[in-house]
């Protein structure tokens, strides 16, 4: 698998979700890099991953200090675009010396269906896409392929204030195709592909794994 790189929020707690993704990442032979704004989220983390053989390293790095809700919403567009755009100007000249790389973003299915009372966190979603659209283009001709997860609802411990009682989880479910809550199991797969040789001719994609909710601007 070439030099992978995979945008995440630097929560901590949404990064620890995802322990299966970054597993399943590791285990297909990328070299994962996890951060976060503390040191021993970063420490914990590696060792975990590391410690059940997975080829692992970890960077604090801090691209915004949120204390509350409210604080969160306001530094959103931050975190979300700009952020990667920051990053990614970082990792390029590395993929290069490799000979080309694969970008993967993590977007949201509220880029598509916005998600009433986030309207910051809704349009910063939705200029990932945009960003993953302009660097797919701009990055071809040096091998990098850049493309895009749109996840729906996620039992995660971020969207859990959207199915934390039964009646609110039945309320969701009935919105969906596919009549049941998303795990993070569901999206590895797909981020492992896009970054594979497999999808060698895919960039400047958006994947949806959102259980059938709909998902078109």
């Amino acid at each position: 698998m070439p030099f992978s790189c995979l945008s995440l929020p630097s929560s901590c707690d949404y990064m620890v979700s995802h322990h299966a993704l970054l597993n399943r990442l590791a285990q297909d032979g990328a070299h994962v890099v996890v951060s976060s704004r503390k040191q021993q989220n970063v420490d914990q983390a590696v060792a975990t991953l590391q410690g059940e053989g997975l080829s692992m390293t970890g960077t604090v790095c801090h691209v915004g200090k949120v204390k509350d809700w409210e604080r969160l919403v306001a530094t959103t567009l931050d975190i979300n675009g700009k952020a990667p755009a920051l990053m990614i100007k970082a990792v390029v000249p590395e993929m290069e010396k490799r000979g080309g790389g694969s970008v993967g973003f993590l977007a949201s299915v509220a880029a598509f269906r916005p998600l009433p009372g986030f309207s910051p966190y809704n349009v910063s979603k939705t200029a990932l896409l945009g960003l993953n659209k302009t660097l797919a283009i701009e990055l071809a001709p040096r091998n990098i392929r850049v493309n895009c997860l749109a996840p729906g609802l996620i039992k995660t411990s971020f969207s859990r204030m959207l199915w934390m009682d039964k009646e609110k989880e039945e309320s969701m479910k009935e919105t969906l195709r596919i009549r049941r809550l998303g795990e993070p199991e569901d999206s590895v797969g797909i981020v492992s592909f896009l970054c594979s040789e497999d999808a060698s001719y895919i960039t400047g994609e958006t994947v949806v794994v959102g259980g059938g909710t709909p998902s078109r601007l």
